[in-house]
C-alpha cells in the first residue's frame, strides 16, 4: 500500500494518482502541493447561488415587471396560465393580456406562452409563437417546459418581462 503524502489516504501499490484528492503520486510531487485540504464540515466559506429559488408554493403569487411599464402586475397562476394578447375578432382572451404594453408591435402572439404549475415549481412553455419565447436569453423550443426561478427574465418576441415570486 502507498500513502498519499497530502491527504494520507492509502492506495494500491503502483497508483499514479490519489483516488481521494487527485494528487499525482508519480515522482516527487510533494513540493508541488500548494492547496491546503479543508476540514470536513468547514464553514469558512459559504456557497451563494446566483439563481433565485425555483420553489413555487400553492399560495405564491407572481410579480411581473414589464420593461418600460410604470407598475408591476401581480398574478396567481392556476394549473395553466396563458400569456399573449387579446384578439376580439377571433375571441382569444389569454389570462394575461399584454395588449396595453405594445404586445402587437413587439411581436407577441395571441396565445404566446403559458405558465404551468407543477409540484412546488412553475414552468414556462412556448406555445409555438411566431417570434419565440426566451428565458434568460435562451430561446425555448415549442411545447418544452422550462423551470422558472425567482428573478428570471422572459422575452416574448421583443417584450421583456422580469418574474419574481411572492409568498
Amino acid at each position: 500500500m502507498v500513502k498519499c503524502p497530502y491527504c494520507q489516504s492509502e492506495m494500491m501499490e503502483g497508483a499514479l494518482f490519489c483516488e481521494e484528492c487527485g494528487l499525482s503520486l508519480w515522482g516527487d510531487s510533494q513540493g508541488e502541493v500548494s492547496t491546503r485540504k479543508l476540514e470536513e464540515g468547514s464553514n469558512e466559506f459559504s456557497v451563494k447561488s446566483g439563481w433565485g429559488t425555483a420553489t413555487f408554493q400553492q399560495m405564491n403569487q407572481v410579480i411581473i415587471h414589464i420593461r418600460d411599464a410604470p407598475d408591476p402586475l401581480t398574478v396567481r397562476p392556476g394549473d395553466e396560465f396563458l400569456i399573449g394578447r387579446q384578439d376580439a375578432a377571433s375571441g382569444i382572451a389569454p389570462d394575461l393580456d399584454l395588449t396595453p404594453y405594445g404586445a402587437l408591435e413587439r411581436g407577441v402572439s395571441r396565445v404566446h406562452a403559458a405558465l404551468r404549475r407543477g409540484d412546488d415549481v412553475l414552468s414556462l412553455v412556448d406555445l409555438d409563437s411566431a417570434n419565440g419565447t426566451y428565458l434568460n436569453g435562451q430561446r425555448l423550443a415549442a411545447h418544452q417546459p422550462r423551470l422558472l426561478r425567482d428573478g428570471d427574465e422572459i422575452r416574448l418576441g421583443k417584450l421583456v418581462l422580469h418574474i419574481y415570486f411572492k409568498q
